[in-house]
């Protein structure tokens, strides 16, 4: 099981969104598909559990046992590329639902679907955008958005009755990382690494309200 790399992406979320004290996702972890209820996930590697029970809410992450054995092999943070980019996105999505709902709840805040979505594809793309730069000293990674958010698309067959809301969460994501890959890019041109800007927006954003979110990123236009 890559524990480290889980430790690692929550460490980065932590990082980029200066998010202190969640909980410690392995502590939530579930990998054995033979252990969930019958209609889990449809088949999915990844999904969150979330229980409101009155003033608590319980939470458990599944991620495939397998798709954490191929990271151990292959770590993203020692080198994101064509080979682990699948399995590094299945679980960044885990870590990113875990924490997001975890700070929400930690802040007596409710979470949308819909929000969670779209912030789960900003943190993939994130979180991808500075593992890339760290590893290709200063490199750009156009190409992630364009795995992400250009040739990506949803499984129906997975998504069910969501499938609209997931299109609608990547479509509006795709938005606003397009900003935050400008962003980048000029700083690699100007040969600058000072992201205090971008991140001061980055964490402006995940404390804001859905639909302050939608909000600002139909503005961008």
């Amino acid at each position: 099981m890559s524990a480290s790399t889980l430790a690692s992406l929550q460490g980065a979320l932590a990082d980029i969104y200066d998010l202190p004290g969640t909980p410690d996702v392995h502590d939530f972890l579930l990998t054995d598909r033979a252990t969930l209820p019958l209609a889990t996930a449809r088949g999915a590697d990844e999904q969150l559990w979330v229980a409101d029970e009155g003033d608590t809410v319980s939470l458990a992450l599944y991620i495939d046992e397998r798709v954490l054995e191929r990271l151990g092999r292959r770590d993203p943070f020692e080198a994101l590329t064509g080979d682990n980019l699948a399995d590094y996105l299945t679980v960044a999505e885990g870590v990113s639902h875990f924490v997001y709902v975890a700070w929400n709840a930690s802040h007596d805040k409710p979470v949308t679907l819909l929000e969670l979505e779209l912030q789960a594809e900003i943190d993939k793309y994130v979180m991808g955008a500075w593992l890339l730069r760290a590893q290709g000293a200063g490199r750009f990674p156009r190409e992630l958005h364009r795995a992400l958010f250009e040739r990506a698309h949803v499984d129906a067959c997975l998504a069910g009755e969501r499938t609209g809301l997931y299109r609608r969460a990547s479509e509006y994501a795709g938005r606003f990382c397009r900003r935050v890959a400008t962003r980048l890019e000029r700083e690699c041109h100007a040969r600058a690494h000072d992201t205090g800007e971008l991140l001061a927006e980055l964490r402006r954003f995940y404390r804001w309200s859905s639909a302050r979110k939608f909000s600002f990123i139909e503005n961008l236009g």
